[in-house]
């Protein structure tokens, strides 16, 4: 079974991120078809890129970074759950990004972005730049949630409208197509 990794992407204290990815990453394990990981920016910790030689090379120094280098290699798949900071993502998904190069090739990458009247778009449309640099698929398939914070509850539960749910099994069946697709070139590599 391919393994799908859904990563929240903000690190900042007051952040909703995680009952976004969580909403997320249960219809994800719904949907069946992935095994699954939800990984969070914030406990993977990585500090600013702090490696001497160019990602490509794969020789880390830094145990965070040989941790992290594993984590990624294991997916086939990735959901970004995003949101927008000035128009662009969360500086901790860049410099995790940026943090490695072979472990996200060939992989495809949803996202599910958040925010107020745009719902992140603009931080996917930076990032669909710097995933498609790392080789990686991103989707077309997408969910948007604009406003989201009057889906989260008195208890910090994320529940939007049924249509985020279905772009959500949409994106899902994509990621699948894709990942199955692109899989040979993966065993390649490897």
């Amino acid at each position: 079974m391919l393994r799908l990794h859904t990563i929240i992407a903000s690190t900042r204290p007051s952040r909703q991120g995680p009952a976004v990815a969580q909403w997320f990453f249960t219809l994800a394990q719904q949907h069946g078809k992935f095994e699954h990981r939800l990984v969070d920016l914030a406990e993977v910790n990585l500090p600013l890129l702090d490696e001497p030689l160019h990602p490509r090379l794969q020789q880390y120094q830094h145990e965070h970074t040989k941790a992290w280098s594993a984590i990624v290699n294991e997916a086939d798949a990735f959901v970004f759950v995003t949101s927008e900071y000035n128009f662009s993502p969360p500086p901790s998904l860049l410099n995790a990004l940026d943090f490695l190069n072979r472990e996200w090739h060939d992989k495809p990458v949803g996202f599910v972005s958040y925010g107020g009247v745009s719902g992140g778009t603009r931080s996917v449309q930076m990032l669909k730049l710097t995933v498609t640099a790392l080789k990686m698929m991103p989707m077309y398939e997408a969910v948007t949630i604009p406003f989201f914070t009057q889906y989260i509850d008195d208890n910090g539960a994320f529940a939007p409208p049924d249509v985020q749910e279905k772009a959500a099994f949409d994106m899902l069946d994509e990621l699948l197509k894709w990942a199955t697709a692109l899989k040979p070139l993966r065993t390649e590599k490897a």
